[in-house]
């Protein structure tokens, strides 16, 4: 089931925010199609923009990457949630204050393009901490944090994307190392500035007439629960840290308006899904018996997802699923949902 009339999904935006790690690439490395998906938007003449929470690139550094991917992009065009926190600091602090940065040094770059001074100690005095995604982050870093803030400083974290996605699976992101302070503080950060806050996104479609701006990305708890915040559509793509058992027990403020495989469903409108669906659609039909979530009939595997999540989401608690053909079968085995 599609809700594009035989259109392309793309079609109806006048700009499309990607996110980039699970969507744009894994790591270092191009998702397959993306960049086709991008040249192809680039050749229609498509605005587009990326809105990343990882902090340990700047935006000119991100710019390169994508290009040196094959995906010919602009500084501007690349928004980070570490140039947003250093924004945030200059509005709140004079020119030249000192502020503790924990992570790469990228962070540490956008602070000083801000007018401010990045420190590493507390013994320094900093007058706030910024801690983002670093690779080489470690336990005096996180210390140092949290001596300052029990001392005063405003803690602000880029983001707490509590996993980065890899071609291992997924690793600790900055929400795993936030956590690590708020353990000894016994407290959150003070702000914290990357998706699901709204702000990136918020960005990005200013750039062009309210409501006409697509987000895409990989996961629930940031990129589509940032869109929601920022009352934009989204597409979730099942190429990064998402799936589809996640996307069944959504809560509302996490759920996407389409999904698809990869970065096809922009294009193909057999290969994107608006969720929910009605009860019975495409061939399938779910209801929810015996507290299990039950898919029945026959269709376009990806057709099957409108009619489950409109059963699961109706529902308060998440429910096993189970298959009531041998067509359900095979869809529940390709979305991974096969219970015993």
């Amino acid at each position: 089931m599609t809700t594009t009339g035989g259109a392309r999904l793309v079609d109806g935006y006048a700009l499309v925010v990607f996110d980039l790690d699970g969507v744009i690439y894994l790591v270092d490395r191009p998702i397959p199609g993306a960049v086709e998906a991008v040249s192809q938007l680039h050749a229609d003449g498509q605005a587009v923009a990326y809105a990343t929470n990882n902090a340990s690139r700047r935006s000119s550094e991100v710019a390169d990457l994508l290009t040196g991917m094959g995906i010919a992009a602009r500084p501007e065009e690349v928004l980070t949630s570490a140039a947003a926190a250093a924004q945030l600091l200059r509005e709140r602090y004079p020119e030249g204050s000192q502020i503790l940065v924990v992570g790469a040094e990228a962070l540490r770059a956008e602070i000083r393009a801000a007018g401010l001074t990045p420190v590493t100690r507390a013994d320094d005095g900093p007058v706030a901490v910024v801690q983002g995604y670093g690779p080489q982050v470690g336990w005096t870093d996180l210390a140092e944090a949290a001596v300052a803030v029990r001392g005063g400083a405003t803690w602000v974290a880029t983001n707490t994307d509590r996993t980065l996605p890899s071609g291992r699976g997924p690793l600790p992101g900055n929400g795993a190392l936030v956590a690590a302070v708020r353990t000894s503080l016994g407290r959150g950060p003070d702000v914290i500035v990357g998706k699901p806050a709204p702000e990136l996104f918020a960005a990005a479609a200013r750039r062009v007439p309210a409501g006409r701006a697509l987000v895409v990305g990989d996961r629930l708890d940031t990129d589509i629960e940032g869109a929601v915040r920022a009352g934009l559509d989204s597409l979730l793509v099942l190429t990064g840290v998402s799936d589809v058992a996640e996307l069944l027990a959504a809560p509302p403020q996490r759920r996407p308006t389409y999904v698809s495989v990869d970065l096809a469903g922009l294009f193909e409108p057999e290969a994107v899904v608006r969720v929910p669906g009605p009860m019975e659609a495409g061939g399938w039909s779910a209801a929810v018996r015996d507290g299990r979530l039950e898919l029945s009939g026959a269709g376009r595997t990806l057709s099957a997802l409108p009619v489950l999540c409109t059963a699961a989401w109706s529902t308060a608690q998440p429910s096993p699923v189970r298959a009531a053909s041998s067509a359900a079968e095979r869809a529940l085995a390709t979305f991974g949902l096969l219970s015993d």
